[in-house]
C-alpha cells in the first residue's frame, strides 16, 4: 500500500532534501524499514537499539503511534506518516 511519509525540515539533510517521500508498506515499522533501506543514516537520527529514539514522535493521521499499536500501527493505502523529532532550545 502506497503511504505517503512526511519529513521534518531537520531531517531533510539525510533524505536528499526531500519533504515527502512514497513507501510501500502496511505498518509503521515497515514504513520505516523501507525509509531506512533507501536513506541509510536516517536511521541513526530517528531510532535505537530499542525502537523509536524517545524524543522522536510518529503519527499517522495525526494520531500518535504511543497510544494506538506503536510500531506494529496498520496504514492504509494513501494513509499519512509525520516523524516529528521534539526540538529544545532555550
Amino acid at each position: 500500500m502506497a503511504v505517503t511519509v512526511k519529513i521534518p525540515a531537520q531531517l531533510r539533510n539525510v533524505t536528499d532534501g526531500a519533504a515527502t517521500v512514497s513507501v510501500e508498506a502496511t505498518t509503521v515499522a515497515e514504513v520505516l524499514d523501507a525509509l531506512f533501506a533507501r536513506f541509510g543514516e536516517l536511521r541513526a537520527r530517528i531510532s535505537d537499539d530499542t525502537g523509536l529514539r524517545r524524543f522522536v514522535n510518529v503519527y499517522v493521521a495525526g494520531e500518535d503511534i504511543r497510544f494506538l499499536a506503536g510500531l506494529d500501527t496498520p496504514v492504509g493505502d494513501g494513509a499519512q506518516v509525520t516523524i516529528l523529532p521534539a526540538v529544545a532550545g532555550g
